[in-house]
């Protein structure tokens, strides 16, 4: 029994270090849609798969990023302005990105919503925060994921949904958390029914980056604000020194 178990810890072992092994061979042709790359995960990870030759299509939410990103990268990087809280702009993406692939279809789509969600207290939050966060890390997400399905079909390609360890955490209130359980479970489901077509949907769940760490002072403005906003009941029974430490 033991030799059989050990055999089969071996057997998966060897599966996986096989597997991990593989590497795409032959990337010339193949576009990958990127979300969120004016800074952070989204910008490096363009850079990289237009170093190894990917077509990348890299969306940006300002002009300002847009240009420095193609100021390092080769020409075949494309960029496309995308505010995930709009419909109309998510459309406009959508088409530039049928546009650029010629009817090949999309390899992949690398989604995943940079920004500061308000850091605070639930009971210091409204309705609204929870909007700001979660119209684009999570319903614009998944509304930009839907229309782009035709394509991934039609290349068979993949979904890359990156989630940050720290919202599946009770790290934080507010909507932070809520986009990133809700992508989990849209992603879940989503793979099973993507299987039938041959479209592979992953969920990449990574760590903290020491860039996150510059936006402290981010968020004690969020912080300041919320506070200042606070009606003085709800401040009177939080006390200046909850607030403080």
């Amino acid at each position: 029994l033991h030799i059989a178990i050990l055999a089969s810890i071996l057997s998966l072992v060897i599966y996986w270090l096989i597997r991990d092994s593989y590497r795409l061979r032959n990337v010339n042709g193949k576009h990958v849609f990127i979300t969120s790359c004016d800074t952070g995960l989204g910008n490096s990870l363009a850079k990289r798969l237009d170093k190894i030759g990917f077509c990348v299509i890299a969306a940006c939410a300002t002009e300002k990023g847009a240009q420095e990103l193609r100021s390092c990268s080769s020409l075949s990087l494309k960029t496309v302005n995308l505010n995930l809280a709009d419909s109309n702009s998510i459309a406009r993406a959508v088409v530039f990105v049928g546009e650029e692939t010629t009817g090949k279809g999309l390899f992949g789509l690398v989604s995943h919503a940079d920004g500061t969600a308000p850091v605070a207290p639930i009971d210091w939050l409204s309705i609204e925060d929870f909007h700001s966060v979660l119209d684009v890390s999570l319903l614009g997400l998944i509304e930009i994921t839907l229309k782009l399905l035709p394509l991934l079909k039609k290349a068979e390609g993949r979904v890359v949904n990156l989630v940050n360890t720290k919202g599946l955490t009770a790290f934080v209130g507010g909507g932070y958390g809520l986009s990133t359980w809700g992508m989990e479970a849209f992603s879940d489901p989503l793979r099973i029914e993507m299987q039938h077509f041959g479209v592979k949907i992953s969920i990449v769940e990574h760590g903290f980056f020491e860039a996150e760490f510059a936006n402290s002072d981010v968020i004690e403005k969020h912080l300041l604000r919320l506070w200042s906003r606070l009606t003085s009941e709800t401040r009177d029974s939080y006390g200046e020194k909850y607030f403080v430490e």
